[in-house]
This record gives structure tokens, C-alpha cells and sequence, in this order.
């Protein structure tokens, strides 16, 4: 638990930093909108419309969004706007928190007493007067507490964040769900509703004294919030040894998380600042190496062979390796350090009993009994290249296919809300559970060769590639199937850290 907690301030001063610049954004945007639209009805109901048109888009979606639309603007204006990272979830944010402050605002300036307005324009007051003076300080606590509750909702939301590679708390809530750690979830979430119950006191403190017209302990209490911020900007000011600075990616599953933790363990000793970028879809963390946003994750081959080539054939791995070195390098940009020594491909598993029961051995048999059988895939899968291959190759027709974080997709197989499953060939689990492998007997799915993908910057670094080479071709599959498990078992269960300084002292013998 004190090591879970001991990753909470460096993550929650990024969380905090992202809520409160979309907050900012929000009110820039939202109070000079929302006093326009106050005095033209017609224009009120397209903001407000739009307003809650946003709010109806689930937030992780929202988030998902912005990544293809920077990644088209990139293109269009020839680079330069990151997809990855701070600004997509900024703005994603920023739509997120405008609601409740429009819809506050206007609504507080539509109900002021006409009495008071028309007291205004009898002593003459000017339409900017009236506004700063009368309209605005009465307005304040209905719209103080449209704010505050925009404050508590981007605080939530900003833990999703992390699917777009912004560090978060969200970081250690997706780590500890897919890892089985829940002590990793308690924290990201105890970090995240302290943070914003933290803010949501100092702004009900601004609130109550605006009310009092207690100007000095409104600034107070807003100084101490635009201070903690600045202070949680920190990590992201120049700084000496940024030359040094490296980030390293990961998807959303135990090993890619061990992985990580082994390459930056080496880039640590050869004298980097390693910072970690957790929990990316596949297309995402392609396109964070090739932007630079990532310097170096571990990707599989028939991830980038079907998904990013679009190839739907299956060569001899070492063709398909070699195949992809050079598309990586001419098409993106991105170097390839070589293969670490094993294969993780997609295998479809059942339950050793149950397979034996039916006589299902290859997917060919499967085929034959889907109808009746209920399929659980990862999160990706049913969406990917190979499952269409799979589906040309043997006509499965499954009674319901549902998709699964990866470890939950064991959970339901192991439980039987699930019969077959889209396992990955290097999970310590398949042995652990006595699972049945199906032969892909007409090699529809092509080799998954565990590859190491570099940005353009580090490509031709021999400094860099220097530090990771010795594992290259050294980690066997039963090597990475002992440390996947070691991470996934549900007792003496260790974190990815861990796992990580395992498997290096396993291939250094």
C-alpha cells in the first residue's frame, strides 16, 4: 500500500495540472459565451444545446476523438500539433466543463430582479458598468457553483487521460485493473477525490467570501489554487538533462507494463530520466513513437503487420520481421531494434475440460460448435484485422462475442460467462488455468514477434540503441510467461517493477 501511495503526488500534480488549465479554458471560453447568449434568447438555446450535446458523449470517448481529429490537423499543417499526451485530453476536458458553467451563468443573469436592472439604468449606468457592477458580483454564487461542480467533474474525468497518454491518476487506477493490484486503484482513486475535494473546498472558500464581499480571502483561496497548479506545472519546465529525457510506452496489459519497466530500468543505468506513458490503445502508441511523443515501446508483429501495413498475408516470421524494419524506417520515420526473442500471438483458448469434453482441438472444430458457445475477446480484438482473417479463414458464428479488459476476459472464461476466449500465447495464465490452445490449423493469424519500436529521434542514437541491445533475441517465451504470472496470480502476486527486475536477473544467467 506505501508504494502504491508513494506514486500518488507525482501523478496527481499532472492530474491536477490538466484539470485546472481545462477549468481555466472552460471559464475563458464559457463566461464571455454565456453573457452573450444571457441577453439573446435564440443564441441561449444553441449554447445550451450544444452544451449538453457534449455531455451526452461518453468522456473516454471524448477523449478518443481528439486523437485522430490533431492527428488529421498535423497532417494538414505539416506536423507540429502533438495527437498524444496533454493537449487532446485538454481540450476534450475543456468541452467537458463548459456545461455547468454556461448553463449557470445564463441562467443566474436571466433571474436577476428586473427592479435591480432597471435601478441601474436610472442612475445611468453604462452596459459595462451594469454588467461589472450589478449583474456579475449578484450572479456570482449561482455561477460559483456551476464552476465548482465543472472543477469536481474534470477532476473525475481527467483520470481517463492516461488512454491518451497523459499521465494521471488515472495511471494507477487502469495499472491496478488490468494487474490485478488493488491496491493501485485505491490510491488513483483516494488521489483523485482528495484532489477534488481539495478544490472544491478552496472554491466554496471563494464562493462564501465573494458573497461576504471578503475580497482579500477570495484572492486568498484562488492564489492558493493558481499557486499549487504552477507548482504542479513543475515537471513540465526546461530544464538541464532534457537531452536525457525519455519516454517510454506501454499498452494496457501485464506484460507490456513489464516490458516497460525493463527497458527503463537499462535507459535508467545508461544515464537517462526515464518517465512512463501507460495504458495506450495499439494505433495510439504507433503513432506516439512515430510523432516522438514516445521514444521507445515494445510492439508486436502482426500488430503492425496487419493494423499499420494492412497486409492479410502470413510469411515466414523472419520475412515478416524484416518486411516491417524497412516500412517502419521509409513510411514513418520509426527504427526497429530487432525482436526480443519471443512470440506473443493471438491464440483462441477454452477450458482444458471443455475442450476435451466437446473433442475441439483446432479452430476448424470450433467452427462447428460456435453457435452455441459464447466468445470473450480483449478490448481490441473484434475490431482488428485478424479477427476479420480469422472469420474469412473458419466460419465461426458465436452466440454473443463481448469484449473484455484482458484480465477480466480470463475472470469471465474462469467463471463461465465466457466458453472461448482470445488469449495472447506468452500469458502465464494458459498453464496456470489449464486452458486448451485450438491449433490455427490454416495460419490465418500471422506471427507476433515481440518487437522493440524507436522514435525517429532515437533511431540512429548509438547511445541509445547501445542500452537496449543486450535484449534483443534474450528473453525466451517461457522466460515471459514466468513474469507475466508472477504479475497476473491472484496470491504473492508482484507489481510489473518487480516482475521487470525478475526477468532481468532470469536472462542474464
Amino acid at each position: 500500500m506505501s508504494d502504491a501511495f508513494a506514486r500518488v503526488p507525482a501523478l496527481a500534480a499532472q492530474h491536477l495540472l490538466l484539470a485546472m488549465a481545462a477549468l481555466a479554458l472552460a471559464l475563458a471560453v464559457g463566461v464571455p459565451v454565456a453573457i452573450r447568449a444571457a441577453r439573446a434568447p435564440r443564441l441561449a438555446a444553441w449554447v445550451l444545446g450544444a452544451a449538453s450535446l457534449v455531455q451526452t458523449i461518453p468522456s473516454l470517448a471524448l477523449l478518443a476523438l481528439f486523437y485522430p481529429a490533431l492527428l488529421w490537423l498535423s497532417a494538414l499543417v505539416g506536423g507540429g500539433v502533438p495527437a498524444l499526451g496533454f493537449l487532446p485530453a485538454l481540450l476534450a476536458l475543456t468541452l467537458y466543463a463548459l456545461l455547468p458553467i454556461v448553463r449557470n451563468i445564463v441562467t443566474g443573469l436571466r433571474g436577476l430582479d428586473a427592479a435591480v436592472l432597471e435601478a441601474a439604468d436610472g442612475i445611468g449606468m453604462t452596459g459595462a458598468q451594469k454588467l461589472r457592477l450589478v449583474e456579475l458580483p449578484l450572479v456570482l454564487p449561482v455561477a460559483m457553483a456551476g464552476i465548482r461542480t465543472a472543477a469536481v467533474w474534470t477532476i473525475g474525468a481527467a483520470t481517463l487521460s492516461t488512454t491518451v497518454g497523459q499521465p494521471s491518476l488515472g495511471d494507477l487506477i487502469f495499472a491496478g485493473l488490468q494487474t490485478q493490484a488493488w491496491t493501485l486503484v485505491i490510491a488513483g482513486c483516494v488521489g483523485a477525490a482528495g484532489l477534488a475535494l481539495g478544490v472544491d473546498a478552496l472554491l466554496g472558500m471563494a464562493e462564501r467570501d465573494a458573497g461576504r464581499r471578503r475580497w482579500a480571502r477570495v484572492w486568498l483561496a484562488l492564489g492558493t489554487l493558481a499557486a499549487v497548479t504552477v507548482v504542479a506545472s513543475a515537471p513540465m519546465w526546461p530544464g538541464i538533462g532534457d537531452d536525457r529525457r525519455v519516454v517510454v510506452g506501454a499498452k494496457n496489459f501485464s506484460e507490456q507494463y513489464i516490458l516497460a519497466r525493463l527497458i527503463g530500468a537499462r535507459l535508467e543505468r545508461a544515464g537517462y530520466s526515464v518517465r512512463y506513458r501507460d495504458g495506450l490503445g495499439s494505433a495510439v502508441a504507433f503513432g506516439a513513437v512515430a510523432g516522438g511523443e514516445v521514444d521507445v515501446y515494445v510492439d508486436y508483429a502482426g500488430t503492425i503487420w496487419t493494423a499499420e501495413m494492412h497486409r492479410t498475408d502470413t510469411p515466414p516470421r523472419g520475412e515478416q520481421l524484416r518486411a516491417i524494419a524497412d516500412w517502419v524506417r521509409t513510411s514513418r520515420g520509426v527504427g526497429m531494434i530487432g525482436a526480443l526473442g519471443f512470440e506473443n500471438a493471438y491464440v483462441f483458448a477454452m477450458r482444458g475440460v471443455d475442450a476435451k469434453a466437446r473433442g475441439i482441438a483446432t479452430l476448424d472444430d470450433l467452427a462447428g460448435v460456435a453457435p452455441a458457445l459464447r466468445f470473450g475477446a480483449d478490448l481490441e480484438f473484434l475490431d482488428r484485422p485478424e479477427w476479420q482473417a480469422v472469420r474469412r479463414a473458419y466460419p465461426l458464428r458465436f452466440a454473443a462475442a463481448t469484449p473484455y479488459s484482458p484480465t477480466f476476459m480470463y475472470r469471465a472464461l474462469e467463471s463461465g460467462r465466457a466458453d472461448v476466449i482470445s488469449a495472447f500465447s506468452s500469458d502465464g495464465r494458459i498453464a496456470a488455468d489449464k486452458l486448451a490452445v485450438l491449433d490455427d490449423v490454416k495460419g490465418a493469424i500471422p506471427g507476433y514477434d515481440a518487437i522493440m519500436l524507436v522514435s525517429p529521434a532515437h533511431r540512429d542514437d548509438p547511445r541509445f540503441a547501445a542500452a537496449l541491445r543486450p535484449l534483443i533475441g534474450r528473453i525466451p517465451v517461457t522466460a515471459m510467461r514466468e513474469a507475466n504470472y508472477l504479475v497476473d496470480r491472484d496470491r504473492d502476486k508482484r507489481t510489473p517493477e518487480a516482475a521487470a527486475r525478475w526477468l532481468a536477473a532470469r536472462i542474464a544467467r
